[in-house]
C-alpha cells in the first residue's frame, strides 16, 4: 500500500513538473512571438514614419546644394541636415531598394512636406532652375579619347590637359589607394588607358566653369561605382569578381547589342564560351586593337597580333573596351541562361542566336552581303 501510494505521489509529481515545464516553454514562446509581433509592428511605423514627409503642413522651400561626386550617403547627410530626412542611413538603403540612380548634383529647391519617394524623385528629374556653366553628355559605348575630346569642347581644359589626366599612372594609383573598388588591373601594362570603361556614361552638370578634370572624372568614376554596387547587390550571388571583370564583360555586351533583351542573351553567350574554354571572337574588341571603329571586320582585321583582340586570344581581353551604360552593366549579373554559343548581329539591329558552328555559319553565309552592301553604301556616300 505504502509502495503504490508512493509510486502514485512520484507520478503525480511527473505530471506536475511537466506541466510547469509546459507553462515555462508556452511562456517562452509567447514571449517570443509577443517580441517578434512588436518588432516587425515598431519596425513598420519606423519604415512609414521615415518615408513619410518630415512636417505635411510646412511647403516653405528649402534650398539644398548637392555637391558634385557626392554618393547616396553623401546626399542622405546633406538632406538630413537641413531637415527634409530623419535618417541618412536609411535613406542610403531605400534609395538602393527602390533602384534609386542618377541623382544629380546642384541646387534644389525641396520642402519638408514632401516624402522621400517625392524627394528621390525630384532629385532623379535633376535642378531645373540652375543655369549651369558645363555640361555634357556621354552617350554608351564610346571610348576614352572620344569622351576626353567631350570635356575638352565643353569646358576650360584643352584636349592634352584632359588626356594628361586620363593617361597618367600616377594619377590612377592615387585612385586605387582612394577608392577600393578599383585594383592594379587598371595599370596593367596592355591597357592603353587606365579607366578606360570606367567613365560612365550620362549627363554631366556643373556650377562652377572652373572645375577641374579631376572633378569631373571623379564624378564620373562615382556613378560607375553606384551602378555596379546596385546591380552586385541586386542579384544572388556575384557573376563576376569584380568591378574591372563586370566592365570588361559590359564593354563588349555594350558594343554588341542595342536591346536589354539582346545584352543578357549576349551575355549568356559570353559566360557559356568563356566556361567552354572557348575564344570570346567578338568584333569590337579587334576594332578596339585596331585604334579605328571598324564598320565591318575582316578576316585579315582578326588575324591582329594585340592582347586585345579576342580572335586570337582566349579568356576576357585585358579590359573594357568602352563605357558600358546601366543595362549593359546588369546584363553581366543576369545573363540570360541559355545553350547558345555564336550570336551574329545583323545589318538591321537584329541578333540571331545558334547553338552550333555549323548552324552560326549558316547565319553567316545568309546576312554577310548585307554588310558588304552597307559598307559600299557608306563609302559611296549614298
Amino acid at each position: 500500500m505504502n509502495d503504490n501510494q508512493e509510486l502514485n505521489d512520484q507520478k503525480k509529481q511527473r505530471a506536475l513538473n511537466a506541466r510547469v515545464v509546459r507553462r515555462i516553454v508556452l511562456g517562452i514562446v509567447l514571449v517570443f512571438v509577443t517580441l517578434v509581433i512588436i518588432g516587425l509592428v515598431s519596425g513598420y511605423f519606423f519604415v512609414r514614419a521615415t518615408i513619410a514627409p518630415m512636417d505635411e503642413r510646412d511647403d516653405s522651400t528649402i534650398e539644398v546644394e548637392i555637391p558634385n561626386n557626392s554618393s547616396m550617403r553623401d546626399i542622405g547627410e546633406v538632406l538630413e541636415d537641413e531637415g527634409l530626412i530623419s535618417n541618412s542611413v536609411f535613406f542610403h538603403y531605400y534609395s538602393r531598394l527602390q533602384n534609386a540612380s542618377g541623382l544629380q548634383a546642384g541646387v534644389y529647391e525641396l520642402n519638408r512636406s514632401m516624402d522621400l519617394d517625392e524627394i528621390i524623385d525630384a532629385m532623379q528629374e535633376g535642378p531645373h532652375r540652375e543655369s549651369y556653366a558645363i555640361s555634357y553628355t556621354i552617350p554608351e559605348g564610346w571610348w576614352l579619347e572620344d569622351i576626353a575630346a567631350t570635356i575638352a569642347e565643353e569646358s576650360l581644359h584643352d584636349i592634352d590637359e584632359v588626356m594628361d589626366v586620363l593617361d597618367s599612372e600616377e594619377y590612377a594609383e592615387g585612385l586605387i589607394e582612394e577608392h577600393e573598388l578599383l585594383n592594379e588591373e587598371i595599370l596593367d601594362e596592355d591597357i592603353r588607358y587606365p579607366l578606360e570603361g570606367y567613365l560612365f556614361p550620362a549627363t554631366y552638370e556643373f556650377l562652377d566653369e572652373d572645375v577641374s578634370v579631376e572633378w569631373m572624372v571623379e564624378s564620373m568614376l562615382q556613378q560607375t561605382f553606384d551602378i555596379y554596387e546596385q546591380a552586385a547587390d541586386d542579384v544572388d550571388g556575384e557573376q563576376v569578381d569584380d568591378l574591372h571583370e563586370a566592365l570588361t564583360l559590359a564593354s563588349i555586351v555594350e558594343r554588341e547589342a542595342q536591346t536589354e533583351e539582346d545584352r543578357r542573351l549576349i551575355s549568356g553567350v559570353l559566360f557559356n564560351r568563356l566556361e567552354e574554354g572557348m575564344p570570346l571572337e567578338v568584333d569590337p574588341t579587334v576594332a578596339y586593337a585596331q585604334g579605328e571603329h571598324l564598320y565591318m571586320t575582316s578576316l585579315e582585321d582578326t588575324e591582329i597580333d594585340d592582347s586585345f583582340n579576342t580572335y586570337q586570344n582566349d579568356g576576357l581581353p585585358p579590359g573594357p573596351i568602352a563605357s558600358p551604360g546601366e543595362d549593359s552593366i546588369k546584363a553581366v549579373f543576369e545573363p540570360e541562361d541559355t545553350d547558345y554559343l555564336f550570336f551574329y548581329a545583323r545589318v538591321t539591329g537584329e541578333v540571331i542566336y545558334s547553338q552550333t558552328y555549323e548552324e552560326h555559319q549558316d547565319v553567316h553565309e545568309t546576312y554577310r552581303d548585307e554588310w558588304i552592301d552597307a559598307q559600299e553604301e557608306e563609302e559611296s556616300g549614298e
